[in-house]
């Protein structure tokens, strides 16, 4: 029987993850189909439930469903618990286990596909919501020189700070001093189109301006093009976030090279 898989959003009809794991599915030679399930916002856990019941043996979650994810979990992957979200779920043996692959995400499109490590580099973090949160033990654990939330209102960005610890800092916006290697919009401004309140200071000589999100020019990467910075959207990062799930559930990696040239060609 072919394994079911599927991704819950609200909204979900843009998902192009259905499209990724079939791509990785026809790579690696797995039996499975992938559906993206448009889920009521206030029933997130009766539409996982039904899909379990229905065979079921795993989830990605986008937004605005990973808190109700990390709580629906019967048991948390070590960096979930940390990002405080969970974006992939397994149902095995009678239980619910989740995970977090955003920050893996992140850290292989960095390393991988733009030859950006960020051992030793300074790191400037923009935004202290969820997805800065799911990102932040991944960049640590590559030793970076240092690392700087920056968000709007304060106090969140030091709640961040305190609860990862590890030498992070934390300030606003209109605190923030540069220069820094790679600057990572992890804010909802691109969303809006709008441009987070920044000094074209941040940007040192080669840096990396990089935005989680993907599929259009933002106004932050266009900002960072103008201050000589190289720049980077959140296309890679999806990729290789699937291809963590993938592994999770598959047990194989697939080559996600050729799935990231297929999307920016469509």
């Amino acid at each position: 029987m072919t394994d079911r898989y599927a991704v819950f959003g609200h909204p979900i009809a843009h998902s192009r993850s259905p499209l990724i794991h079939a791509a990785f599915a026809r790579q690696t030679g797995q039996d499975m189909r992938y559906e993206a399930i448009l889920a009521p916002l206030d029933g997130f856990a009766a539409s996982v439930a039904a899909f379990v019941a229905a065979g079921g043996r795993g989830a990605n979650v986008t937004v605005p469903f990973k808190e109700d994810a990390f709580r629906l979990a019967q048991r948390l992957a070590p960096r979930a618990e940390r990002a405080g979200a969970v974006n992939t779920l397994t149902f095995a043996a009678n239980e619910i286990l989740g995970d977090n692959t955003d920050g893996a995400g992140l850290v292989a499109d960095l390393t991988r596909n733009l030859g950006r490590e960020p051992a030793g580099q300074r790191i400037l973090l923009l935004g202290a919501g969820g997805a800065a949160r799911g990102v932040i033990e991944p960049l640590l654990d590559r030793q970076p020189a240092a690392l700087v939330i920056a968000n709007r209102t304060v106090a969140r960005a030091q709640e961040l700070a305190r609860l990862f610890g590890r030498g992070v800092a934390a300030c606003g916006f209109d605190a923030v001093d540069g220069p820094y290697d790679l600057v990572i919009n992890a804010t909802a401004a691109s969303l809006a189109g709008e441009l987070p309140p920044l000094s074209p200071a941040v940007f040192a000589a080669d840096a990396l301006a990089y935005d989680m999100m993907y599929g259009r020019d933002t106004p932050f990467l266009a900002f960072a093009r103008t201050h000589g910075a190289a720049t980077a959207d959140g296309l890679g990062m999806l990729v290789e976030q699937a291809a963590e799930a993938f592994q999770l559930w598959r047990g194989v990696r697939p080559d996600t090279a050729p799935v990231i040239a297929s999307l920016r060609a469509a």
